[in-house]
């Protein structure tokens, strides 16, 4: 019976990835993860804007936050991403069995990670900071706001396995409701806890992290109704949650190039907070603000590269090459147009857009310069988004992997540093363009190689 659900489930969605035109399949399939994406960066710009009505120092304390969490999302988003490939390749191999294996051991894998990131959370959130700063008001700030993100991580790693189940079976409209639940609950509720609204005690920083824990449970409790009810083929997996070595290993085999990307990001983030506190605390306050408000610049890019990579797999394997071509460079034509509309954006309103988040005269002073040159690269990251995903679709991850080193660690932040040294900040600013030229030339040599080498071995 498993069987029959498993095949009526697939066979419509394997006959539209192999048939459809390109980019009407493209587009429909990135809609509902890019509406999803761009809430979530709906979510990220209010709860900064809220944080950033009580002081400078507030907002300081949550940018200075982001590496810790952006390790939590490395994490749960590289497991889940490990979990759901395996899944979806079982499923088509016609071994639902196997499915439900991977993902009993996928959903112990969040456990245990998520309780290791709690207790994390719950004994160094303050010495986080205060290896940072010796501003008291931000090491409370932080540590009170970093303290419940990651002591109550469960219901983060218990969401992003329930929406990584549904993408699993191709069902990104239902994930979708998953973010856009969590996400909605905590704009709601980021003002009543932040300045004590309705009878509510003023928490201020750490009402935003109570309202995005809470956000986040009430997502997961969406996301296992949605899994119970859409998702037959796996939701007897809820009653296999244990460890299996072999599953695990694999599991980690296709998600560590993930992990590791977003982990060296976070690396980087903290590096250049310690840079630009060099400088001023308000250099780190633009840091994040600018990483807030480039997230609706990056999130449909993100979402139609999710959508791309499965059809790209799915041609790749079948044969259809010239599929393969016409789907990634409808991607890159559209990444670009987006990203270069929003560079305009960060170049002709940059007073606007930091206007949202009632800065200081010192912060628009800075952040206005420092929005129109770090926006220069987003032409090239559109390009190398898409490039990057074609290469790990087809089976090469470890050349994105390459890139993000190259692109962060050996560019990023050593010029970064070296041009903080002429003690001009804007100087500073220069080094993203700078990092993105550079994983651009890798991009298209890479992505080049990779095509050359797909159409070489269906050729043979």
């Amino acid at each position: 019976m498993s069987q029959e659900i498993n095949k009526q489930a697939l066979e419509p969605a394997q006959n539209r990835m192999g048939t459809e035109p390109e980019g009407k399949l493209l587009f429909s399939m990135a809609l509902p993860m890019t509406i999803s994406m761009l809430f979530q960066a709906l979510y990220n710009v209010v709860d900064s804007y809220f944080v950033a009505q009580l002081s400078q120092d507030a907002m300081n304390a949550v940018s200075l936050a982001f590496p810790m969490q952006s390790l939590l999302i490395a994490f749960s988003v590289g497991t889940g991403v490990g979990m759901s490939a395996l899944i979806s390749r079982s499923l088509g191999e016609k071994r639902p069995e196997r499915a439900r294996e991977i993902a009993g051991t996928g959903l112990f894998l969040f456990g245990v990670t998520a309780v290791f990131f709690c207790i994390i959370g719950l004994l160094f959130s303050r010495s986080f900071f205060t290896m940072q700063t010796d501003n008291a008001v931000i090491v409370r700030y932080g540590g009170d706001y970093l303290g419940v993100v990651m002591g109550i991580c469960f219901f983060l790693y218990a969401q992003v396995a329930m929406e990584r189940m549904l993408q699993s079976i191709g069902r990104t409209d239902k994930s979708m409701l998953i973010q856009l639940s969590g996400a909605l609950i905590n704009i709601i509720l980021d003002p009543l806890f932040i300045f004590g609204y309705l009878g509510l005690p003023r928490l201020e920083v750490l009402g935003a992290a109570v309202a995005t824990v809470i956000g986040q449970g009430i997502a997961t409790i969406v996301g296992i109704l949605l899994n119970l009810k859409y998702n037959p083929v796996l939701k007897a997996a809820f009653g296999m949650i244990r460890l299996r070595g072999r599953i695990a290993a694999d599991i980690y085999r296709i998600a560590y190039p993930s992990i590791l990307m977003q982990s060296i990001g976070s690396l980087t983030t903290f590096a250049m907070n310690q840079i630009l506190l060099g400088f001023t605390e308000a250099a780190t306050a633009v840091y994040g603000v600018y990483f807030k408000l480039q997230s609706f610049v990056f999130m449909p890019v993100f979402g139609m590269n999710n959508a791309m990579v499965p059809i790209i797999s799915y041609n790749y394997g079948a044969g259809k090459m010239s599929r393969v071509r016409k789907t990634y460079r409808i991607a890159i034509a559209s990444a670009v147009t987006f990203m270069s509309l929003g560079a305009a954006a960060f170049l002709l309103l940059p007073g606007l857009l930091l206007g949202i988040f009632n800065p200081t005269e010192e912060m628009i002073a800075i952040g206005v310069r420092a929005m129109r040159i770090i926006c220069l690269h987003f032409p090239l990251a559109g390009f190398c988004i898409i490039a990057g995903s074609v290469c790990q679709a087809i089976g090469n991850p470890f050349h994105s992997l390459l890139i993000s080193i190259c692109r962060q660690v050996l560019v990023l932040l050593p010029v970064a540093y070296l041009f903080s040294l002429t003690g001009v900040l804007d100087n500073v600013w220069l080094a993203f363009p700078a990092a993105e030229l550079v994983s651009f030339v890798l991009s298209f040599i890479f992505l080049r190689k990779t095509i050359r080498r797909a159409e070489a071995r269906i050729r043979n």
